[in-house]
């Protein structure tokens, strides 16, 4: 129930079962097969947004230590993320350069 001129709800909503194990096997996943958010989004058939939204958010509330475990394979795969960057860019200048 909203006061009146409230932004925000006056309760907290809990999530769903479907959301709670959404969130959960988003972060197995990328616990498991240290996963980028795009590999698992694509994998789960929802958005990145969804995904990054349910590990960083949802899951710290759901299961702290998995939050711990997904929190760091995230930040190894965003220290990296500049490598793989380059390696897809050279190998489309490289397929350009064949034709």
């Amino acid at each position: 129930m909203r006061k009146k001129g409230s932004a925000k709800p006056a309760y907290v909503r809990q999530p769903d079962a479907y959301i709670e194990e959404r969130v959960l096997n988003a972060a197995c996943y990328i616990a498991e097969n240290g996963a980028t958010v795009r590999e698992t989004a694509k994998v789960l058939c929802v958005s990145k947004s969804t995904v990054h939204k349910d590990v960083s958010e949802r899951l710290r509330m759901l299961n702290p230590a998995l939050f711990n475990d997904v929190r760091r394979v995230l930040d190894i795969n965003k220290a990296e993320r500049h490598i793989r960057g380059g390696r897809a860019t050279c190998r489309k200048y490289s397929k350009l350069a064949l034709k």
